[in-house]
């Protein structure tokens, strides 16, 4: 895998020829301010809590086409059903309600594109049922790519090149990014074999640096070809694999997600915040350009509830603490998407 950086890539396209009534619907609706008791000042989406909703979820995962059996949970046998009912309260303002309609009238006719790894078809896959739901009977186009191609050659990480990949992130008009999770991988499951930095090779290097310099190349990549006035990019946050039972009161480090029903409560930072999610955060800063974050990492690692944990299969085998039960929190993160575009 020649400039391994991101690994899936994932559009929705969304055409309107014969539905104009739904989009005149749509624009007519008045949305509520993202504002509380007519506050000026704009709303912190970031800074809140979770709180029990029996309106959610926001769609039926068994009336969804696209979900993959590793993201639907009930369908794999988890009894409980109290995660599905949480949505995220924003400490100032309110989060305006996720409306389907509203959303497709402002991308009419755009492509959307996301670009990462099995996290971003976590929120990708989100999108398309929360989109779905809104309108079950049009006709999508919903492609993903990946890396079919295989070759025989020394597998290795670039983090001084987006060359490999960076021509397919062209022509959208919404771009939203994520990497980290596969910088954390060693042994066996690292994707890589040596890490390229210009004419250096590594057989390994402090990952929080090599994650530093692959972030700071593609946001020069970004800068340089990436029309802001056209394009709107977002770079999703650092999403919690709850790896550390001890950050929420467990005797041990180990996964512990596995029979976790409610949110946590108070977090508990062993060595301050998440670093990566820190360095993410500064290096989109330095570029000087209209690059939002999706800070979900705080509000996602509130969370430990909301991963398959053992239904990530109907066979109750492994343990998924990384990847999150849909419908769920990646709907929080599509509905912060869809408050930044309006």
């Amino acid at each position: 895998m020649k400039g391994h950086w991101f690994l899936i890539i994932m559009t929705i396209i969304i055409y309107f020829s014969n539905n104009t009534n739904i989009v005149a619907e749509a624009k007519q609706k008045k949305l509520r301010p993202p504002y509380k008791n007519g506050a000026a000042e704009k709303c912190d989406f970031y800074d809140g809590k979770w709180v029990t909703d029996y309106k959610y979820p926001l769609y039926n995962a068994k009336d969804c086409p696209f979900l993959l059996q590793q993201f639907d949970c009930v369908r794999n046998g988890r009894p409980d059903r109290a995660f599905l009912k949480y949505r995220w309260q924003p400490t100032n303002c309110n989060l305006a309600r996720w409306d389907g309609k509203d959303f497709v009238r402002r991308i009419r006719n755009k492509k959307v594109l996301f670009v990462g790894d099995s996290l971003s078809l976590n929120q990708w896959q989100s999108l398309a049922c929360m989109l779905h739901s809104a309108f079950p009977r049009l006709n999508y186009t919903v492609t993903r790519k990946g890396p079919l191609m295989s070759t025989f050659s020394i597998p290795s990480a670039k983090v001084d090149s987006v060359a490999g990949s960076s021509k397919l992130w062209m022509g959208y008009d919404i771009l939203i990014f994520d990497t980290w999770h596969w910088w954390l991988h060693t042994g066996r499951k690292q994707p890589w074999d040596v890490i390229r930095d210009g004419k250096v090779l590594h057989q390994d290097m402090d990952r929080l640096k090599a994650y530093e310099k692959a972030l700071v190349t593609w946001g020069r990549w970004v800068s340089k070809n990436i029309n802001f006035k056209k394009t709107n990019i977002f770079f999703q946050g650092i999403s919690p694999d709850h790896s550390n039972g001890t950050q929420w009161g467990k005797k041990t480090n180990q996964m512990q997600c596995k029979g976790a029903q409610k949110p946590i409560k108070k977090l508990r930072y062993l060595g301050g915040p998440d670093q990566a999610d820190m360095l993410l955060g500064k290096v989109l800063g330095k570029t000087g350009k209209p690059i939002h974050l999706l800070r979900l990492n705080k509000m996602s690692q509130y969370r430990v509830d909301g991963h398959p944990s053992i239904y990530g299969s109907p066979r109750y085998k492994g343990m998924d603490c990384t990847h999150w039960c849909l419908p769920g929190v990646p709907d929080t993160w599509n509905q912060l998407l869809y408050a930044n575009l309006i």
